[in-house]
């Protein structure tokens, strides 16, 4: 992986006001951005981005901000306003234009957050064309002459057209008559859209999570408070939960009891659909990966690998083996034989198709997988300390190694998005994997 300065695995992304998400930043990222595309060849002739956003009050700031930085490069932009991650990076590729860009940190509070690119393909901007663009931010801003400047449209119909590539990737022969179902946006940028997907389709829909403020954007809602979706299923006596993070990138699901289920158990539903398809050639996980499911795919004959954790990672590996499903247990699932990157309706989509032509419940669609017990801690990580040479924590990773023998696994990483330490324990025992967990917390102390 190439060393990026202000990139990180999903883009730039941190505290609204601070050193990165600001104003000044943005114009200049988007100056250096445009800089850099102006050298590409455009299909329209001078090269166009397509800017999105989700729900965060500091989009505004951030989306004037890039725009004025990409036409003083004399690039063209087209604003879609509030839109899921994936929304964008299939209409950049759809519209052939030069790029797109979200802004949006996704999972994180409203006082954070990122903006991210995708290539004239609808995927992650590749390390080179990201270390080009920091290159051009460390010199001074400039400006086109006034003939050459860029000019910014709003793009009305970007809703629309994304709700019918959704439904394009269910397929035609199925519907969802009869199913009650609980839609969570987590408040963000699929408010307006993904309730509209699943109601269209058949569905009778229960929309929640989807009264964005600007301030209240995965606060107690959506995938990463799966709580929510559960508690709603059972309040509405829906069949099914469906929730979402703050771009929609990521999904969790409930059935009618209120059992949530991952993106490990939701990949694997996909898998199982797929191969009464045709053989799988082979599925990407990451480092956090479910043993369980990497056990499931080699009982079924199907090749798994690990990525590092990101997306991008997973893509990455997915496109150097020519494989079409890949995710993470953290419901960024990637289906390339619908779309060029991690989407959750349309996630979602796969595993309703995935119960419909099966005639079962999400429950006993995956009857056959178990899930080992996993306990994650994340520790605020000091800059100043090296947690690879830490003598307490590489002590107790040793010890809870010999602990765990081939009964489990331990996992140390530093988060790409936040300057935290993720520990990560596994076992087939839960009170193990807490025992082990907490031994290596507490060499951290």
């Amino acid at each position: 992986m190439t060393t990026r300065k202000y990139f990180g695995t999903d883009g730039v992304r941190g505290h609204v006001g601070g050193p990165v998400i600001n104003a000044e930043f943005a114009l200049r990222l988007g100056y250096a951005a445009g800089r850099v595309l102006a050298q590409q060849p455009a299909l329209h002739g001078r090269p166009m981005v397509l800017i999105g956003k989700d729900t965060r009050i500091s989009g505004y700031m951030l989306e004037s901000a890039l725009e004025a930085g990409l036409a003083a490069a004399g690039v063209d932009s087209l604003l879609a306003g509030p839109m899921p991650t994936p929304a964008i990076a299939y209409l950049t590729r759809a519209l052939r234009l030069s790029a797109g860009i979200v802004i949006s940190a996704s999972h994180n509070p409203y006082e954070d957050n990122g903006i991210k690119f995708f290539s004239e393909r609808g995927m992650k901007l590749p390390d080179e064309i990201e270390a080009r663009i920091e290159a051009v931010l460390d010199e001074p801003l400039g400006c086109e002459p006034s003939a050459r400047l860029g000019r910014a449209r709003r793009f009305t119909d970007a809703a629309g057209r994304y709700i019918e590539f959704c439904k394009s990737s269910f397929p035609n022969a199925l519907d969802l008559n009869g199913l009650r179902v609980v839609v969570d946006a987590a408040h963000g940028a699929a408010y307006h859209i993904a309730p509209d997907v699943f109601r269209e389709l058949g569905a009778t829909v229960i929309a929640v999570g989807c009264q964005p403020n600007g301030m209240n954007i995965n606060d107690g809602v959506g995938a990463t408070h799966p709580e929510a979706i559960a508690a709603a299923v059972r309040e509405h006596k829906a069949d099914l939960g469906i929730s979402l993070d703050g771009d929609a990138d990521r999904l969790v699901m409930a059935d009618a009891s209120g059992r949530t289920y991952n993106g490990d158990e939701l990949l694997y539903a996909i898998v199982r659909e797929r191969q009464t398809q045709g053989p799988v050639a082979g599925v990407v996980g990451t480092l956090m990966t479910n043993f369980a499911f990497e056990r499931r795919m080699g009982e079924l004959g199907i090749p798994f690998t690990r990525a590092a954790v990101g997306d991008r990672y997973v893509l990455e590996a997915m496109l150097e083996r020519g494989w079409l499903l890949g995710g993470e247990g953290s419901g960024h699932l990637i289906c390339l034989d619908n779309h060029t990157t991690g989407d959750g309706i349309i996630a979602a989509l796969q595993v309703l198709a995935a119960m419909r032509r099966a005639g079962k419940s999400l429950q006993d669609l995956l009857a056959d997988l178990t899930l080992y017990p996993q306990k994650l801690v994340n520790v605020p990580l000091d800059p100043e300390i090296d947690w690879r040479t830490h003598a307490g924590l590489q002590a107790a990773l040793s010890e809870v190694q010999d602990e765990l023998g081939n009964r489990g696994r331990a996992l140390i990483r530093a988060s790409g998005t936040e300057p935290k330490l993720r520990l990560m324990v596994e076992a087939d025992d839960e009170a193990l994997a807490e025992r082990c967990v907490n031994r290596l917390v507490e060499s951290l102390a």
